[in-house]
């Protein structure tokens, strides 16, 4: 069904718009939702993950860093001459997930410069910063002082990497007063109990935080009008609902503002009349809107009956930046946005992202068609690369099961050049294999069923191995499957990776809709500043497998997309190699302890020694997708 609307709400965009970087396409015109302007208002960005350029195969995001910089400048003026306050948050994973960050020796050099360029008013760490410990001594040594005291750390301490003193990695928190309305906020900045850190930081457990001293201190400060918390953290943990009891327990009154991230989702939670939380996707595809009207300034008290809050998740495009700016392509561009998108096309430039090393025959998605199926990302791992690639000469006779978890897939193959750029957004993980040799083929027949059913007993047994750990980390907070019934080709149609309508047919009163984010939230359903057709989401279990080395009639019977009716009955290997990826080691571990054995660590050695995950890819890819584009 098309989805109707009025000219009150929604306005249809019709300029051209000229996306910054040379190889993105252009947007589309779409039916756009205003911005709902408050006393307060918010821009949120998170989950980043390198992708400052924007997306090169996806018009509907297709902005980029420095287009983000003037759509800021353009709204604070605003703001500005309506005598209202806007504020800019970041909450986080602003690193590993594309070559514009990974593809750089050291890591990092290119995007560190391009980030610092937007103004940010609160920012706080995610856990990728965290995973190596050049990532998190530079957040310390470069991110931190280019922010200052705007850059907040409540739970998370660093060694200094000069003095090998334990030290907040930044302010625990932070009070100021805004520039136009005289608004007194005090800021917190959280990360989630994350348990996956390098050893030279260390994370306090949210609980634990929240009942120290300098906490307890700061939420029962008197003259504050907001309570203001940014994350990394998913709106719906319970990591927010412990700060939110928290400051509930003292200040019960006030206004709540969180902002959070990890889940890669866009989502919008309501805690209480005055305490609501805002999450704003992943990889540059939202900017995250928030008002507040209605707030105490400076303690003229506001009334309670006109308190109110609002959010729409903005399609990252030049369109959606032109609308809600009322300017247009040549009114619009700041001279300092210019620069940032000539400094991230020199980077793509040095770093030859767009070398190509081969051409997808078709799209292969993550979460956007069911596993298995012929357009399954994991489904083209299991049949196609893992078999082909995943071999160690020394132990090349040997039968081996091959097991990958399925978050280390984190994006999806569009039709078309397979780029350096497409390895590190496909995988961005520099992670390794390992195995277990001669493991006794009863045992590791059922590794696999383990690790996708039994993920829940797994964490109580190790509660820092938690399932979603595995996956995706849209699935966190996505339980169920999304099907989206086919549409009349009439009305819509996915073109490749490009969200395109058709044009309208004789019968049709009003314009398709592109396929995209359709948000269902605490607030309702017109979150979305672009209205699009829905799309579908799958789930996908948290880990795949192929079996490699065994008679070929017998390879990946139970996970083809078309497994014969009657497989034939063969005689298994007496034991077998357990191949996986190194990240999941602490899982087959465990699992081949409930399993019955008792392999450790000492028992694992590498796989195919000096390989990663990633290079194997762009290996297949090279090898099996020749030819022109």
């Amino acid at each position: 069904m098309i989805i109707r609307y009025t000219t009150e709400l929604l306005a249809l965009i019709v300029v051209a718009a000229q996306a910054a970087q040379p190889s993105a396409p252009s947007p589309v015109s779409a039916p756009l939702r205003n911005l709902p302007w408050g006393q307060l208002n918010f821009l949120q960005t998170t989950d980043t993950h390198g992708w400052h350029a924007g997306h090169l195969q996806e018009p509907s995001y297709s902005a980029d860093w420095g287009d983000y910089i003037s759509f800021a400048h353009r709204m604070r003026e605003k703001a500005d001459n309506e005598g209202v306050d806007l504020l800019l948050i970041d909450t986080g994973d602003r690193i590993e997930g594309n070559g514009l960050y990974d593809a750089s020796d050291p890591k990092g050099v290119y995007t560190r410069e391009i980030f610092k360029e937007q103004p940010i008013d609160i920012i706080c760490s995610g856990n990728h910063e965290l995973y190596q410990k050049n990532s998190s001594d530079n957040e310390y040594l470069y991110v931190v002082p280019e922010f200052k005291d705007n850059y907040l750390a409540s739970n998370l301490d660093i060694f200094d990497p000069k003095t090998g003193d334990v030290l907040p990695l930044a302010p625990r928190f932070k009070k100021f007063i805004t520039k136009n309305q005289g608004i007194r906020i005090l800021a917190f900045g959280f990360l989630f109990d994350f348990t996956g850190n390098y050893n030279n930081t260390i994370v306090q457990p949210v609980e634990k935080a929240i009942k120290e001293d300098w906490f307890q201190k700061a939420i029962r400060d008197r003259e504050v009008d907001l309570f203001l918390v940014a994350g990394h953290v998913a709106i719906d943990s319970e990591e927010y609902k412990n700060i939110y009891k928290a400051i509930r327990n003292v200040q019960w009154d006030v206004p709540i503002q969180f902002f959070g991230g990890h889940s890669h989702v866009r989502d919008y939670r309501k805690y209480d009349s005055k305490a609501y939380a805002l999450e704003s996707g992943r990889y540059m595809e939202t900017i995250g809107f928030q008002s507040i009207s209605g707030l105490s300034t400076g303690g003229k008290l506001g009334t309670a009956s006109s308190l109110t809050y609002a959010r729409r998740y903005i399609d990252n495009n030049l369109f959606s930046y032109y609308h809600h700016t009322s300017l247009n392509s040549t009114t619009f561009p700041t001279s300092h946005g210019r620069n940032v998108s000539s400094l991230i096309a020199s980077a793509r430039k040095d770093l030859k992202l767009d070398h190509r090393f081969g051409c997808a025959p078709i799209d292969f998605w993550t979460n956007r068609v069911s596993y298995p199926s012929n357009n399954s990302i994991f489904s083209l791992l299991e049949q196609l690369v893992l078999p082909d690639m995943v071999l160690d000469e020394a132990r090349g006779d040997k039968p081996r099961i091959v097991i990958a978890n399925t978050g280390a897939m984190r994006f999806d193959i569009f039709k078309g050049p397979f780029t350096i750029d497409t390895t590190f957004t496909v995988s961005p993980f520099a992670s390794g294999f390992r195995y277990i040799k001669d493991v006794p083929f009863a045992i590791a027949d059922q590794m696999l069923g383990i690790l996708n059913n039994q993920g829940e007993i797994l964490s109580e047994a190790l509660p820092e191995l938690k399932a979603w750990m595995l996956v995706p980390p849209e699935q966190m907070s996505i339980p169920v499957d999304i099907i989206v019934p086919p549409k009349s080709s009439s009305t819509l149609q996915v073109m490749n990776s490009a969200q395109r309508p058709l044009s309208p047919t004789k019968d049709d009163k009003e314009p398709s809709l592109t396929p995209g984010y359709t948000t269902k939230d605490d607030a309702g359903t017109n979150g979305d500043d672009t209205i699009h057709s829905p799309i579908s989401f799958y789930r996908v279990p948290n880990c795949i497998e192929a079996r490699i080395g065994f008679d070929p009639a017998n390879n990946n019977i139970a996970s083809s997309p078309s497994p014969p009716d009657n497989p034939p009955t063969l005689k298994n290997p007496e034991t077998v190699d357990v191949v996986y990826l190194e990240f999941i080691q602490p899982w087959i571990l465990l699992a081949s302890y409930f399993l019955g054995s008792e392999f450790k660590a000492t028992d694992t050695e590498a796989y195919m020694e000096g390989q990663d995950f990633t290079g194997m890819i762009a290996g297949w890819v090279e090898e099996n997708w020749k030819g022109d584009c």
